[in-house]
This record gives structure tokens, sequence and C-alpha cells, in this order.
């Protein structure tokens, strides 16, 4: 508990040594506004404000908000600049006196050779370098920089970037699913806008649900968590919409092979604003609709309807994204934001029997996401900052059959008879969240807050329908499970000398299921300590409490996943993390470079697997609790990451060493076994070169050591009738190493009206035959020849051009 009481004490603390810090003589000036996209008015997160001169400086928040408290002589002027890659630098020039002055800065994207230079880069704090922050394990992702990447099919995707990273991989070929430093896909917190999203993937997991035209920052954090992150165990990827052109109409969209996409983006009110006041800029509100949707189904239903006489299959998934920003006065912003995504797969068959007789059926899978968040945020004063939203996110399967059968009656009449089995499971959450932020001094950054959310589980619901000529009944089987979870926290980023920044915090967490209470002290500390003007060492530790499970038992984002609550049968997941690394940033012949490294330790316990032979089928209710049993886990490894972030060629490469392992006390004969992706060595490429302004080629490659399985090492037989597997230590047998090659080369032609971009694509260019999975077979013997018995490899993907094209307007 020692920890526990020096962090309470610290944080009580903080005000008293603010005021100890503030300066005795001269005078004090608050410098504050919002830093923002001068063509589009859009927030830009991240820019560091800094004096010149002096190194002191801050960081805009996620909406663009800056203060900055600087002492000294009344008269005197003060230089602050902008530091933001991919954007001309700016200096304004102020004189000290009063105690606050607002001071917005408007920044202009940088020539094109500066504009495209920042391939992944970490958040903006004081000069914005990897070394000077004092968090581990955050990178921010642009969402430019993102679109430049080669993609599957030509659908550029957030996730499969984020896999391009150290300490995150793929759970196989093509998936989009995301297993940070040896977790799960349910300790990711996903936000979008800051609603949790709880399956991110489409088409069973090649896609992600996050279409890149209408998103303005993708920010990745996979260790040293800060205390106003909480609620999962491995990672958080907070992502935020764009917040709609305040200046004109502005259009992106793309078509591709498989799928097309629109956005559109504008003012709303300028004209008005304008006619009352002409030195207006921005439109008081703005808005952004983006939607995108395949088209699999519509290009292959007449080859199946050729091959299925009767009958027809698809699948298909559609995105649409929305969001409204209304700027009522200088202070405050409201914000209303929804997104909404459903996947369905769907087989239908009819046979007309004669007689005025028919038999019909219609099968289907679907799942879906529906967000929506509405948030105020207001400058309460110079040095503080209110940020409110209320969310709600709701996520749902739904499998399910329903046949229809025409038939005659005795009297030779005609009567309809149905009959529908339908198989539901979802999770709904209702959150309220405030979080405010308070820069009393250069050398503090508080933050403080606290959120409630309302969750709803129906882990699986049967719901049977028949309706026949003896009568009708409807059963309907399983009931959900509520649960509240709240939590309190404060931070200080605290600047104790030059040499030395701490970042300190501690999360006061809760749940209530059934009556039983969970609660959780979670202690969060990251320091920075500059061991020459070069070199910075690193620490962090985090303690970290996630109340839900995913019940999974492919591990890949399947829509079968079930979430379910933590209750007093089941604990909540458990983990801590021990982080300790080093950064430089470079500079060599004009050009930046960044080098980090990191090695890290995190033991996980209250983990959750299915029993041996369980699944989801059958699972009604809270009957789930018998199915599963619970161990104990551990992830251990280390990470390089080196990035060029300037020049015509830009890139990374990130290289990773790790080890994941997992105990269940009835799984495995109680021993230790490799997690599924435990994945010894892990290498990532990225390449993108700048032939031109208009022409650009990239490039991406990895490697990776294969994904761990279970094999039958033979067959027994009991009384010659039955046959029964002979299975092995679990996840003892090795694929085969997984390597890629993807290439991408886009060409940009300007018009009258905006630009037109065409991409081609190769995905897996040399041809590796990946391993996907591993089958049995039995092999023969006959008088005609033999073969023996023996796994056989399925690959997933040959080599895949593809070519897109992108308008923008």
């Amino acid at each position: 508990m020692t920890i526990f009481r020096f962090l309470l004490l610290a944080l009580l603390a903080l005000p008293v040594l603010v005021r100890a810090q503030a300066p005795t003589s001269g005078t004090t000036t608050t410098f504050s506004g919002f830093v923002r996209d001068a063509a589009t008015g859009e927030s830009l997160i991240g820019v560091a404000v800094v004096r010149a001169g002096t190194g002191q400086g801050t960081a805009t928040n996620a909406f663009g908000f800056y203060s900055l408290t600087l002492s000294g002589t009344a008269g005197d002027s003060v230089t602050l600049y902008t530091s933001f890659i991919g954007y001309q630098r700016q200096t304004r020039r102020r004189v000290f006196g009063g105690a606050a002055q607002t001071l917005d800065f408007r920044l202009t994207n940088a020539p094109t050779e500066l504009a495209t230079a920042t391939v992944v880069g970490t958040a903006a704090e004081a000069e914005g370098s990897i070394r000077e922050t004092t968090r581990m394990g955050t990178i921010t992702v642009p969402v430019a920089q993102l679109k430049q990447v080669p993609a599957l099919f030509g659908e550029r995707d957030v996730l499969r970037v984020l896999q391009l990273l150290p300490g995150v991989q793929s759970g196989g070929e093509g998936q989009t699913g995301l297993y940070v430093r040896g977790g799960s896909p349910d300790q990711n917190l996903i936000l979008l806008d800051g609603t949790p999203v709880y399956n991110a993937s489409h088409l069973f997991g090649f896609f992600s649900v996050f279409n890149a035209d209408a998103l303005n920052n993708v920010e990745l954090i996979k260790g040293g968590f800060p205390a106003r992150y909480g609620g999962r165990l491995s990672s958080v990827v907070d992502i935020t919409m764009k917040e709609g052109n305040a200046r004109k109409l502005h259009g992106e969209g793309g078509i591709g092979l498989i799928a097309s996409r629109l956005t559109l983006e504008g003012p709303i009110g300028l004209k008005k604003a304008r006619a009352k006041d002409s030195t207006v800029q921005d439109a008081p509100a703005s808005f952004l609709v983006s939607g995108r949707r395949t088209y699999i189904d519509l290009l292959l239903r007449p080859l199946i309807n050729a091959q299925t006489e009767g009958g027809t299959a698809g699948y298909f998934f559609h995105d649409f994204n929305a969001k409204l920003n209304w700027r009522p006065s200088r202070r405050d912003r409201l914000y209303l934001s929804a997104y909404t995504g459903y996947d369905k797969f769907y087989a239908r068959f009819s046979e007309n029997q004669g007689g005025g007789e028919s038999y019909k059926t219609n099968s289907g899978l679907g799942w879906g996401n529906l967000t929506t968040a509405l948030r105020w945020n207001r400058q309460l004063g110079a040095k503080l900052f209110l940020n409110t939203h209320l969310t709600y996110s709701r996520y749902q399967f739904d499998v399910g059959n329903e046949q229809q059968n025409k038939v005659r009656r005795p009297d030779g009449s005609t009567a309809t008879e149905t009959y529908t089995l339908r198989y539901l499971s979802n999770i709904q959450d209702w959150s309220l969240k405030s979080d405010l932020d308070y820069a009393p001094h250069p050398d503090h950054y508080i933050r403080a807050g606290g959120l409630v959310i309302w969750h709803q589980f129906r882990p699986g619901a049967l719901v049977v329908k028949d309706r026949t000529l003896d009568g009708n009944s409807d059963v309907t089987l399983g009931s959900g499970t509520r649960s509240v979870e709240t939590g309190l926290y404060a931070e200080d980023d605290w600047r104790l000398t030059q040499r030395l920044k701490v970042n300190l915090g501690a999360r006061l967490a809760g749940a209530v299921v059934r009556g039983t209470v969970f609660p959780s002290l979670e202690p969060r500390v990251a320091a920075r300590y500059f061991l020459t003007d070069e070199w910075a060492l690193k620490a962090a530790y985090a303690r970290t409490t996630q109340f839900i499970h995913l019940l999974t038992n492919a591990g890949v984002g399947l829509p079968t996943d079930l979430w379910v609550p933590a209750t007093p049968n089941v604990r909540p997941q458990r983990a801590q993390q021990i982080s300790l690394g080093a950064a430089r940033t470079l500079r060599r012949r004009g050009e930046d470079y960044e080098l980090s490294l990191e090695a890290y330790y995190k033991p996980m316990r209250n983990l959750i697997e299915y029993r041996e032979g369980a699944s989801f089928l059958g699972t009604i209710g809270n009957d789930w609790e018998s199915k599963i049993t619970t161990g104990r886990g551990w992830a251990y490894g280390a990470e390089v990451f080196v990035q060029k972030k300037t020049g015509r060629t830009t890139g990374w490469v990130g290289y990773t060493l790790s080890w994941s392992q997992r105990r269940f006390p009835e799984l495995n004969q109680g021993r230790l076994y490799p997690y599924k992706y435990d994945r010894r060595h892990d290498l990532k490429v990225v390449v993108i070169h700048e032939f031109s302004a208009h022409t650009r080629l990239s490039g991406t490659f990895v490697y990776g050591t294969g994904n761990a399985i279970t094999l039958s090492r033979g067959r027994f037989g009991l009384g010659g009738y039955e046959s029964f597997e002979d299975y092995g230590p679990r996840n003892s047998y090795r694929m085969a190493a997984y390597h890629r090659l993807d290439l991408d080369l886009s060409t940009t032609k300007p018009k009258k009206w905006g630009a037109v971009i065409n991409s081609f694509s190769v995905y897996n260019a040399y041809n590796r035959r990946n391993p996907f999975y591993l089958y049995f077979d039995a092999g023969y013997s006959s008088p005609y020849g033999s073969q023996d018995a023996t796994f056989k490899q399925v690959s997933l993907f040959p080599i895949l051009p593809s070519f897109s094209k992108t308008f923008q307007f």
C-alpha cells in the first residue's frame, strides 16, 4: 500500500506544490486559445506551443485548446511559436501584461515534402520529440500517412496500419484484430469519439469498421497508460472523427474492387454569419457525413444464382458516419456524432412442390455496431478546460433461420406454416463522463475527471416461433445481466527539473454486478530522465482492471464472440505492466530520425477460456458461467522502433522479441503453454518514397514467427467402432513463419474542381503461400497405391493486384 499512499498524498499536494513554484516577482500572464487548420477550421491535436529560447511549452488537447502561463516583466515582449510536422511554423509576439491573453493560431500546410514527412510521430509535448514526452508506448498515426500505406483490395484501413507497429500483431492472414503485447482483442479499448466500439471488424475480420476519410486523429497507447484511461488491460486505440470543414464544402470518395465510399463536409450558416460580420472566418456550425458499402453480393449474385437452382446467397457490409459541430460562443462547443455499421450474410432457397404447395427457407447471420456521442466542451478560464460527454454504444449479432411451407388443407384450401429460430447476443452501454484539463504552470499539466457506465449484457437468447395448422407457440429463453462501472482519476504531468519529468496519477474504479462490488485502486507512474542531451531514459508502471470479458473460440474477432460481465463467480481481469526504455532524436543532413527501445513485463490474472469442448452454441442467458474456466497469463518482451520523419523517403522499422504464455488449471493438465498468438520474432518495415508531388511508391514487409496451434499426435480406436484423437500439449506445434511484401503506386492528377488519385496495389507481391490453418488428411491404402496420413496447409491469399480511384473536391 506504500505506493498507493504516496500517489494519493502527491495528488492532494499538487495545489500546494504548484503555488510554491509560482514566481514571486515580476508578472505572470496566461496565454490560451485554440490551434486550428487555416484552410478547414479543423482543431489540431497535439500541436506544441513553445516560448522561444526557453523550451517552456505545452501541447493542444483533443479539441485544439492550449494554456501556457509564463512569467516576465510587465511591458516586455514574449515570442511564442507552434511546432507541428506537416504544418508551417507560426510565430507570434505578445507583450506581458494582464492576468490572461487570448492567442489563437491558424496553421497552414507545409510544402509537399514536409506535409508528408511524418510517418508516425508521438504526441507533441514541448518540442514534440519522442525523447521529451514522459509517456511510453504511445504512437499517433497521422491519417494522411495512413492512406499512403498499401491496402488489401484498395481499402485503406487504420487497424491494418497499427499492425505494422512494434508490439502489435494481427490474428492471422488478412485479419484486422489487434493483439497488443501478448493481450487478446477484448483487452483493447477502441474509442470512436470517446465511445467504445465492441466489434471493430467487417468481413469476418478482414476489414475494420473505420472509414479513413472521416477520421481526424488516431492514437495507440500500448503501455504506461495515463490515469484518464481505464477498463482494459492491453491497449487504447483513441480515434477522433473530423469536425467538418467550417470554411467551404469539401468532398472525398473512392471506388475500389469491392467497395465504394463518399464523404461530404462543410459549413452551416457561414453566409449569414459573414453578413453580420465580414471578419468571420469559420461558420458557427459544420457537418460531416460519410458512407461506405461493399458490392460483393451484387457482383457474385449472377454466378451464385447460376450454380444454385432455386436459391441465392450473398454477403455485404456498410458503414455510415455523421457529425454535427456547433459553436454557440467562442468558449463553448457542442458535438453530436454517430456511427452505424452492419454485416449481413444470407442464403435463400425456394422450391415449388406442385399442387399449390411450396417450400422456402431464409438463413442469415448479421452483426453490427451503433454508437452515438453528445459532447459539450467549455473553456472555463484561461487555465481550465471542461469536456463532458454522454455516449451510447450497442453491439449485436443475430443468427437465424426461417422456414415457410405452403400446405394443402383437407378441404382443399392452402395454408402457410412458418417456423422461426433465432439466436441473439448483444451488449449495450450508456455512459456519462466529464474531464477537466488544468494548466496552472508550465511545469504542471493536471487532468482529473470521472465517469459512470451502465452496461446491459445479453450473452445469449433463443427465440422460437412456430405457426402450424395445429396452433401457435412462441418461446424465448435467456435473460440479461446489468452492471454499473465507475471511475475517478487524477494525473499530473510534472516537470521536476530540466532533466526529470514525471506523469503521476491514480484511478479509483469499480463495478457492481448482482449486488457484488468489485473495487480497484490503480496507480499510474511514468518518468523521463535526460541522461545526456541526446538520450532520454524512461520508465512506467500501470495497474489496470477490466470488468468485462470476451468469450471466443477462434480469437479472430468472429461475430459469434460473446461479451459477458465479471460476476460473483467470474472475477474481473487484472494486470500490471512495467516498462523500461530509452529514446533518442537524431538529425542527420537536415533530416530527422527517432529511435526508441522499450522492454515490458505484464502479468495477468482472471483470464477466461471455454472449457474443453464448449462453445457459444447452446449458451442461453447466464449459463455461460458453467462453460468457462479461469487462469493466468504472462507477457514480456522488447521492442525496437526506428523512424525517418522527413525527406522524400520516409518510413520506419519495428522489431519485437516477445513471449506470451497462459496457465489454466483445467486446460493442458494445468501446465504452462504458449498463447495462440505467442510470436517470438516480429519484424515490420515500411518505406514511402515521393518521386514528385504527384507520384508516390510505398511498400511494406512483414515477418513473424508462426502461430502456435494444437495438433493430434495420433488416433486410437475403442471396440473397432469409434476412433479418438490423441492430442499433445496445448499449442505445442508452430505453423510455418509468416512473411509478405505489399506494394502501392499512387499518382495524383490535379483538376479544376479538385484532384483524382489513382492507386495500383499488389498484396503479397511474391506470392508467398502463408499458412491460414492446417487440416488432417487420413490418407489411403489400396491395391493401386497409398498415401500416408498427414496434415495439409491451407493458404488464403495468393498475389492480389487491385486498383482504386479516389477523388477530392
